[in-house]
């Protein structure tokens, strides 16, 4: 009786341990299961690595650990029925947190048996994620040594000693950069920068950053073995053994010099779109204002005739009379620079004389040039006449010399010179006039003199140039049916040479002179009722009867009583039909009919000038006067 009673009290004692072991341990998942999956105990290890407490699983099925696809897969039955038939399960696969987070687990799940009788499965189960991780990492090491050694073409791929020197060498490091690996192999990887670089301890700063950081990466220039830059994106790694001993660098460059140069284009798109729409914006709200100060100044010459006849022979009247005239004519010059610089200006060819235009122009450049640049004009005597639109010359000269003034920002000098020539080059024969503008400035260097006509290139800062100035220059010398030609020395100046065709001497009555009276009927088509008002009050000086209407509705309708003899009309006007429309409309109903198209500015005038004759406002009583009289031929 003793006997058993101690062997019950041994027994006792060491299943107590044994719960307590098993209790114990915390880097396994130990918990009992009965036939049917149901978990009947549960460690501390299982409450650490699945974070539920006993009292919230015993009595639930063990597939509650399962992803869900698992389960719909029957995945918990086939594992237990699997232990049950073979006496063990065993397994690797993801199982379920309580907080919802994934771990990978490995899974022993064993059958046990009591006097033959299955009362149930212990189920062990360990967090492998980390070891899994790690060994992730090992074959994603093994793989980069296979691409290594399989010989990679698009990157080159090698290995340093902890001093830099080049151990082994791949396929592509020999396509980039052009060396064999007998040549490199032993050199120091220093050899790939530039001198500069080289100069500048780049190199060792790269695997110092390397060490300090854990990775080092970069874009820059690399040099190849025949001198030739790329540029290189750049990945240094410290490689260390198991014991964090530093064996080395594995170091991955790319050549993107391709990627590169389309990134680069890409970004000057992206500026001379930004450039395009600023100029384009800056047309579209200069050409609107232009329009109303244009019918302003209209208002203002077309009375001006009148108050003459009102002033007689009052000769301080006649002197504010003409200043108010000289004043309205700077106004109207105004506005079409204006147009001008914002290309809304439309080409209007004329033969002028370039004496005169450059003069004229004269106090706009010395404005220009500010004071610590001195201008000198020299035009030779008797200068052919050119056909030009003389708003696009002025600007031209214009844009040169705020060239010049910006290539001396010390100061200096240019010189506007003129003078006839006879050109016998092939492509241009024939007489000439050249229009040479020179500076004392810096110069251009060799390399970019080939581009400083491209269309939006500019060697000056973000913001102060829009790189169309002297694109506006060549485009104007061509349509012109003429050159521009650069010459430039660093330090010494450049000097810019246009080449117009000689033109022909227009005769041309006194500006003032009003041509014969004329007579019949004006149909004088004008929404601004205070522009009406002077339009007729000059029409009617020149002889003519106006018939006064708004808009183009009413103009037709005017047109249908007959009666009228010339047809005036603003283009821009309100209503579903402008002026242009108007004039085509007119065009079929009453061909024969002459018409004068008007505008202070508009884009439908450039559509007209080959239908139409165009008078811009605002005008005098003799503009008015010669452009009906040359309608009539």
């Amino acid at each position: 009786m003793v006997q058993n009673s101690t062997q019950q009290r041994n027994l006792f004692d060491t299943e107590r341990r044994f719960r307590l072991l098993v209790e114990g341990v915390v880097d396994y998942a130990i918990y009992m299961l009965d036939p049917d999956g149901i978990i009947t105990n549960w460690n501390a290890g299982a409450r650490r690595i699945k974070g539920y407490e006993a009292d919230e699983v015993i009595g639930r099925h063990f597939g509650m650990f399962y992803l869900p696809e698992d389960r719909e897969a029957g995945l918990p039955a086939r594992s237990i029925a699997t232990a049950r038939e073979k006496g063990k399960f065993e397994a690797e696969g993801w199982r379920l947190r309580k907080d919802g987070t994934k771990f990978l687990a490995s899974v022993v799940i064993d059958a046990i048996y009591e006097d033959g009788k299955l009362i149930g499965f212990a189920k062990i189960t360990r967090d492998i994620t980390e070891r899994n991780e790690a060994a992730e990492a090992l074959k994603e090491s093994e793989r980069h040594f296979r691409l290594l050694i399989n010989g990679v073409t698009d990157y080159a791929l090698y290995m340093l000693d902890p001093n830099g020197i080049v151990t082994n060498w791949n396929a592509g490091g020999q396509r980039i950069k052009g060396y064999l690996p007998e040549e490199i192999i032993g050199q120091h990887f220093s050899r790939f920068y530039s001198p500069a670089d080289q100069a500048a301890g780049r190199p060792a700063r790269a695997l110092r950053l390397a060490l300090e950081n854990g990775r080092y990466d970069e874009e820059g220039w690399r040099v190849r073995k025949d001198g030739t830059f790329f540029w290189a994106s750049v990945v240094i790694d410290p490689i260390r053994d198991d014991e964090g001993k530093l064996l080395g660098f594995a170091k991955i460059t790319r050549d993107i010099s391709e990627r590169r140069e389309a990134q680069l284009n890409l970004e000057k798109i992206q500026r001379q779109l930004a450039e395009s729409q600023k100029l384009d914006a800056l047309g579209q709200l200069t050409g609107g204002v232009a329009h109303d100060f244009n019918n302003l100044l209209m208002v203002i010459t077309g009375h001006l005739h009148m108050l003459k006849k009102i002033a007689g022979n009052d000769a301080k009247s006649l002197r504010a009379i003409q200043a108010i005239e000289t004043a309205t004519q700077r106004g109207a010059s105004l506005t079409r620079q204006l147009l001008t610089f914002a290309r809304r200006q439309n080409v209007n060819p004329q033969s002028i004389d370039l004496r005169d235009s450059i003069h004229s122009v004269r106090e706009v450049l010395n404005t220009g040039l500010g004071s610590a640049v001195q201008l000198r004009i020299d035009l030779d005597d008797g200068l052919w006449p050119v056909m030009v639109d003389p708003a696009e010359l002025e600007t031209a000269l214009v844009n040169l010399i705020i060239n010049a003034r910006d290539a001396m920002p010390g100061g200096g000098s240019v010189s506007v010179r003129a003078n006839n020539i006879h050109l016998d080059d092939g492509a241009r024969k024939g007489d000439h006039v050249a229009i040479e503008v020179k500076d004392t400035g810096m110069g251009i260097p060799p390399d970019i003199v080939a581009k400083v006509f491209d269309p939006f290139f500019t060697t000056k800062p973000i913001g102060k140039g829009t790189g169309l100035g002297l694109s506006q220059v060549h485009g104007f010398a061509h349509q012109a049916g003429g050159t521009v030609a650069v010459a430039s020395e660093l330090g010494k100046g450049t000097t810019f040479t246009i080449c117009l065709p000689r033109g022909k001497r227009r005769a041309e009555l006194p500006e003032d002179e009003v041509h014969s009276a004329g007579n019949g009927t004006v149909l004088l088509v004008e929404d601004n009722p205070d522009v009406a008002t002077a339009s007729t009050g000059l029409l009617e000086q020149l002889g003519y009867s106006v018939r006064w209407v708004p808009d183009a509705e009413a103009a037709l309708k005017e047109l249908d009583r007959d009666g009228i003899d010339l047809v005036v009309t603003d283009i821009v006007m309100p209503g579903k039909i402008d002026g242009l429309g108007l004039a085509r409309a007119i065009q079929q109903k009453h061909p024969g009919l002459p018409i004068l198209l008007a505008t202070g500015y508009s884009e439908a005038a450039q559509n007209a000038r080959t239908d139409f004759s165009i008078l811009r406002k605002p005008y005098q009583l003799h503009e008015l006067s010669r452009a009906l009289s040359e309608l009539s031929r």
